[in-house]
């Protein structure tokens, strides 16, 4: 009988977390979005430019590793905000093969004119709410994420803390290891770095 109604509770509570991220895509990120950017631009484009300026991926395999797509597919995505001027490729130094990323005066202003917008809203919408509450439910939200994550069989899977409002990983955060995207994005460099000494003819010296 406990177990039946702990259950009915989770989805409940479930349920509720489900509708209010629901509420914060279609409210806070898509309608300010409109406001700012009018329909040239898409929410998973936008997604991609804050990727750029708020975390440390800088090339298409980061790109991919971030988002969970083929690096293909992260390249199709970085190659029309290229042509819209809203983002740069350069070639790497010292691999030509790796192409760094960063935004342009364009994607900058509309990123700061999306942040001004959102910390409008959010001060209206969160007015009524007491602080030590609105902290006490995201510690509660943190923890039961990061109970997910660490259910996971392999973990494969990453948050994406950063284009979310925050800039700290919550896996590393709550559960003191790597999450996915960093242990990836390591190992690839790892990898390049490798490469790089192979192809420079000095292979025989790595340890």
């Amino acid at each position: 009988m406990a177990e039946d109604k702990l259950a009915h509770i989770t989805h409940d509570f479930l349920g509720s977390a489900h509708v209010f991220a629901s509420a914060i895509e279609n409210v806070v990120e898509s309608r300010l979005l409109r406001e700012v950017a009018g329909k040239q631009l898409t929410l998973s484009q936008f997604r991609l430019l804050k990727l750029v300026a708020m975390t440390d991926a800088r090339t298409i395999s980061d790109v991919g590793l971030f988002l969970g797509v083929s690096n293909a597919a992260a390249s199709k995505a970085v190659d029309k905000l290229v042509r819209r001027k809203l983002l740069r490729r350069k070639e790497g130094r010292p691999d030509r093969r790796e192409i760094r990323l960063s935004l342009t005066e364009s994607s900058k202003r509309l990123l700061a004119a999306y942040e001004l917008k959102k910390q409008r809203k959010l001060a209206e919408v969160f007015r009524g709410f007491a602080g030590d509450e609105l902290k006490r439910t995201a510690h509660l939200l943190d923890r039961l994420s990061a109970q997910l994550v660490d259910h996971r069989t392999h973990n494969e899977v990453c948050l994406q803390c950063g284009i979310y409002f925050r800039n700290q990983c919550l896996v590393r955060k709550l559960l003191q290891r790597e999450c996915f995207y960093r242990r990836n994005r390591i190992q690839l460099k790892r990898s390049q770095h490798v490469s790089l000494q192979v192809a420079s003819g000095n292979g025989s010296r790595i340890a």
